[in-house]
């Protein structure tokens, strides 16, 4: 539940003032409220609260009508009188710190501040259409009925055991709708539950009557839409009490984020709707209200906004206003910061209807070239004037002369240009020496800051390069801890980029990546579509997670192989192959001699007929030979027993 509240209170409110639609309320980022005139899609006024920083404005909402005095005017006779339109005065906004403001857009001051009685943060606020009466929910679970003619509490009663998000009071100022899940209705007279409803399983974000009958009758209708719901449902109030689950659903293709409806007085009328979602898209119903229908709704026309580049980036619309009696749309479009105001009349005979607009053009304002009010102080040469600012970017302020009051347009003070400014931080020219000259620059931790916040929102690689070459863990610490909230989300993009990319730049990204972890974890955490934005820097870590436990295994069999190829290496060249010890086997030298006389066996077999054949070629040849032969193998014979017997 804390967590559909959350998300649902970092909507930026948006609202166009009632009847005549000619101002358009909202308030951005910076916690301002800003005005806009619908006819002259200017500027009307801007409001700053005191705490726009700390307490954040959740919810506006629009008084009903009045006429107001703008200032002393003289007492006219009676055949002067003129009837005085009531135009939009009052306006109300809940506070993240409990209190709720009343601004006055006539007299362009703050009319009252209302606290004191909320003790957490003011998520709805309710006008009473008749009355000078105010409702209020918040984050304690409580709803405070103000008195603004007094500006104090007139009964405070608990309305659920969540917090209330959304609030309405019906046509005639006799029931309150208040929800957090669970929807109720109450009787403002005696403050007591008058039915229960089902809800949805999200905190409910939006509430109004659909009809304008009164409630002792079964004609009585609300919508009520939900945090991460896409469904608008429609409730009926019958007699019977059986009204517990919703008669009628819408279908949208987000949550819904700014409801505008022309509520039916009788049955044969339909309630037209302009419900526009939080993915920019701007849906239109129309629907007769007479008993439930099961199948859900889906809008008669869906109008989209795309700008007219080569490829089209869509443009999203903040709010939707509907005419009573006419088919023309109001719309709002653009950003919080510089919205554009458009009426047109949108065919609804299509389903899908594309709008293009060049929103550059349509967003430039056209300043009032007015005659300069600016005077040049007259500075002597010995002053010297000191510039707020961050240290080490002061631009140096030279004294001009007295008789040149006119300013130059080619003056030798001027400030230093980015690209300057990095030649100077260059990294590579400092020197930690004692002997470096003067004029070394100096690496200083808020020239890093400026210098990637600069490079972030040009999206300049090489100021980006410049200073994610630094390898000093402080000055990553302390360049990450200067930078604003709204440029933590672009530079985590930027390093999820560079790990992407080669492995040096990826080490160098790890640092960078550890900084902003380390010091801006709990914004991370506050942000609703935190998954979606890193989203995929968790992939790519996980994906290299698992590739790790596979590296280090290969990691490990070829170290086992390189030290193994190291040893048998070591072990081939170590070796000293000479003996350390012979042993020599004692032998007569008949036997060697007998040894030597042995025939050798290795003869080849295929030479023996030959060398028989010879051998008797031999012997008839010389006959003489044979018988000395003869002899001297008998002395032979004779030599060989004459040895035995010895």
């Amino acid at each position: 539940m804390a967590a559909d509240t959350s998300s649902s209170s970092l909507q930026l409110p948006c609202v166009f003032s009632p009847k005549s639609r000619q101002y358009l309320a909202l308030c951005a980022q910076d916690g301002r409220l800003r005005i806009w005139n619908t006819d002259s899609k200017t500027l009307h006024q801007e409001y700053v609260p005191s705490a726009h920083l700390s307490a954040t404005c959740i919810c506006i909402a629009w008084g009903p009508c009045r006429t107001v005095k703008e200032g002393p005017q003289r007492k006219k006779r009676k055949s002067e009188a003129v009837l005085v339109e009531e135009k939009p005065d009052l306006l109300a906004m809940g506070t993240a710190a409990g209190s709720v403001l009343i601004y006055s857009t006539v007299k362009g001051v703050l009319h009252c501040t209302l606290d004191g009685g909320h003790s957490g943060g003011v998520n709805c606020v309710q006008w009473h259409p008749k009355d000078s009466l105010l409702y209020s929910g918040s984050d304690d679970t409580y709803i405070i009925e103000w008195d603004l003619q007094t500006g104090k509490a007139r009964s405070k009663w608990k309305a659920d055991r969540a917090a209330v998000t959304s609030l309405c009071v019906s046509p005639d100022g006799k029931l309150l709708l208040s929800a957090g899940q669970i929807i109720k209705m109450w009787d403002l007279d005696t403050k007591e539950v008058y039915r229960k409803f089902t809800g949805h399983s999200t905190a409910v974000t939006t509430l109004r009557f659909a009809t304008t009958r009164p409630p002792d009758s079964n004609g009585l209708y609300f919508l009520s839409g939900a945090a991460h719901d896409r469904l608008l449902s429609v409730w009926q109030v019958r007699e019977d009490g059986k009204d517990k689950n919703s008669v009628v659903s819408f279908t949208l293709t987000d949550e819904p984020q700014h409801i505008d409806l022309v509520a039916s007085n009788n049955k044969e009328e339909a309630v037209r709707l302009a419900v526009v979602c939080k993915d920019g898209q701007l849906h239109l119903f129309e629907h007769f209200l007479n008993g439930p229908c099961k199948k859900p709704l889906s809008p008669m026309c869906t109008v989209q906004m795309s700008d007219t580049k080569d490829s089209p980036v869509p443009i999203p619309m903040l709010a939707a206003a509907l005419a009573a009696g006419t088919r023309t749309v109001l719309l709002g479009y653009g950003t919080h910061l510089q919205p554009v105001m458009e009426k047109l009349e949108i065919n609804t005979a299509e389903r899908h209807v594309c709008l293009t607009r060049d929103v550059q053009t349509s967003m430039s304002i056209s300043l009032e070239t007015a005659v300069s009010k600016v005077k040049t102080p007259i500075v002597s040469d010995k002053s010297r004037v000191l510039v707020p600012g961050l240290p080490g970017h002061q631009a140096p302020v030279k004294a001009t002369t007295q008789g040149s009051e006119k300013r130059k347009k080619d003056t030798e003070t001027r400030e230093m240009s980015i690209a300057e400014r990095l030649g100077e931080i260059d990294l590579s020219t400092v020197s930690n020496e004692k002997g470096a000259p003067k004029g070394t620059a100096t690496l200083q931790t808020d020239n890093f800051a400026v210098l990637l916040l600069q490079g972030l929102e040009s999206n300049d690689a090489n100021i980006l390069n410049k200073v994610f070459q630094t390898r000093k863990e402080m000055v990553i610490k302390k360049t990450v801890a200067r930078l604003p909230l709204s440029a933590i989300l672009p530079l985590v993009e930027v390093i999820t980029k560079r790990l992407q990319g080669h492995p040096i730049s990826a080490t160098l990204m790890v640092r960078w990546l550890r900084a902003v972890l380390m010091h801006h974890t709990s914004y991370l955490a506050s942000l609703p579509d935190l998954v979606t934005q890193l989203g995929v820097l968790y992939h790519m870590i996980e994906s290299r997670v698992k590739m790790f436990h596979k590296l280090t295994k290969l990691n490990g069999k070829l170290y086992l192989l390189t030290t193994q190829v190291a040893t048998s290496d070591s072990s081939s060249t170590d070796v000293d192959h000479t003996a350390k010890l012979v042993y020599e086997e004692e032998s007569s030298e008949d036997e060697a001699s007998g040894d030597e006389g042995l025939p050798d066996n290795h003869d080849d077999s295929d030479n023996w007929e030959e060398e028989e054949a010879m051998v008797e070629d031999d012997e008839e040849e010389d006959p003489d030979s044979k018988a000395d032969s003869k002899a001297n193998g008998e002395e032979e014979m004779e030599r060989g027993s004459e040895s035995e017997e010895e």
